[in-house]
């Protein structure tokens, strides 16, 4: 087969695998490697700092429906190149912030470009070149490539830091984000509409879907939406508390260190097995089992003091968070249909990111109210076993991106 007749749904997928994993590497995973060098230079505290990454988090959460509402309308290419331009700008700027108040207003503006860079724009993207065939691949493409952010441009972040310093380590991943993501996004990404192409010439049918303000209507989005944001909170509590937690029950800040990168390095196996198992019981079914898959493995780890090991906590939760990636895109496309996946993607994803930027502060609130990190889990592993028994329960069809019954 020729180059010119590859579906160009498929250049999309891979120009996005491509930003999408230097965006994530630069923005999102270069906090934490430079978190305790900007602790020093402006002389604040680690929560404090934290927070500034949080309100960059919210900002991003706050801004999914409108971002979500112009991909629909516009489709990816302006939104996303803007918001690389913009990430660009703030990553040079984030190199010469020399105070707390201005850091917190250069991430309240990263959240803007968070919003028109990462895996909801994105996933938009896809669902819009395909609207049902090779749609779970495409996404898992996406995903899986992204997936190796952390594992890729952390050490490199970690190098560039020795070797430079932050500041001008910072500097170095602002001319690489700039080089790659800015003409990738701005030469290559394409909107799917108004006249897609099917991949054997045909005219495809024109997208079809319920509105957001149909899909609010319906008890199918809440569930959803209120699932996706237990399963958050849960998660991105896991990973903030999991190594204090682990080191005062007696295990070793290296082996909880490692349990966390082994939860991490898990997704990429349960992200290749959604598409397969979607297919065969369903998107409905396997994703009420990733929630129920999570609440087991909190429940794990709150009995980690009676248990022989973690691995089956690492490998069950890894493999259900990564999972959860890819259903939260594949079921709402399709349940609600690819007409305004955009604006019903960005609906759900604002409670779900909203979670996941509350999560660490709320996850350490519930342990003062609680007494202890073992009530904790055991409540939100109730809370994700309701959210699986919820979505198993809620009665749907998604035939053809019809919408909800």
């Amino acid at each position: 087969m020729g180059l010119a007749r590859v579906y160009y749904g498929w250049v999309i997928v891979a120009a996005l695998s491509v930003t999408e994993t230097v965006t994530w590497g630069i923005i999102y995973y270069g906090f934490p490697v430079f978190l305790g060098s900007m602790e020093q230079d402006l002389g604040a505290s680690r929560v404090a700092v934290t927070g500034a990454f949080s309100v960059g988090m919210g900002a991003a959460a706050l801004l999914a429906i409108p971002v979500g509402r112009w991909l629909d309308r516009h489709g990816p290419r302006g939104v996303m190149t803007a918001g690389s331009c913009l990430a660009v700008v703030l990553t040079f700027l984030w190199a010469r912030v020399g105070s707390l108040p201005a850091l917190y207003a250069l991430w309240l503006l990263m959240g803007v470009a968070m919003a028109a860079t990462l895996y909801e724009p994105a996933f938009a993207a896809v669902v819009g070149w395909f609207r049902t065939r090779h749609r779970d691949r495409a996404l898992l493409t996406v995903t899986l490539v992204a997936g190796l952010a952390s594992t890729i441009f952390m050490p490199l972040e970690a190098w560039l830091l020795v070797r430079q310093g932050w500041r001008a380590a910072v500097v170095t991943l602002a001319v690489v984000l700039a080089v790659v993501t800015v003409p990738i996004h701005a030469l290559v990404l394409r909107a799917p509409r108004p006249e897609p192409v099917a991949r054997d010439g045909r005219p495809a049918a024109p997208p079809t879907g319920v509105s957001l303000a149909a899909a609010r209507r319906t008890v199918v989005f809440w569930v959803l939406t209120i699932a996706f944001v237990v399963s958050n909170f849960a998660t991105i509590s896991v990973t903030v508390h999991l190594i204090p937690y682990l080191a005062a029950r007696g295990w070793s800040v290296t082996t909880a260190a490692a349990a966390v990168g082994w939860i991490g390095a898990m997704q990429l196996p349960g992200r290749v097995f959604f598409a397969p198992v979607a297919a065969w019981v369903g998107h409905r079914w396997v994703t009420a089992a990733v929630f129920l898959a999570q609440g087991l493995a909190l429940a794990q780890l709150a009995l980690v003091a009676q248990l022989p090991s973690l691995v089956p906590m690492i490998v069950m939760l890894g493999a259900s968070n990564g999972m959860s990636t890819l259903a939260r895109a594949s079921t709402t496309a399709e349940l609600f249909g690819a007409r305004h996946y955009g604006a019903i993607a960005g609906a759900v994803a604002l409670g779900a990111n909203g979670a996941r930027a509350v999560g660490p502060v709320g996850a350490s609130l519930l342990f003062v109210l609680l007494g202890a990190y073992e009530r904790v889990f055991w409540l939100l592993a109730g809370a994700l076993a309701l959210v699986a028994v919820g979505v198993a329960a809620i009665e749907a069809r998604g035939a053809g991106g019809e919408g909800p019954a």
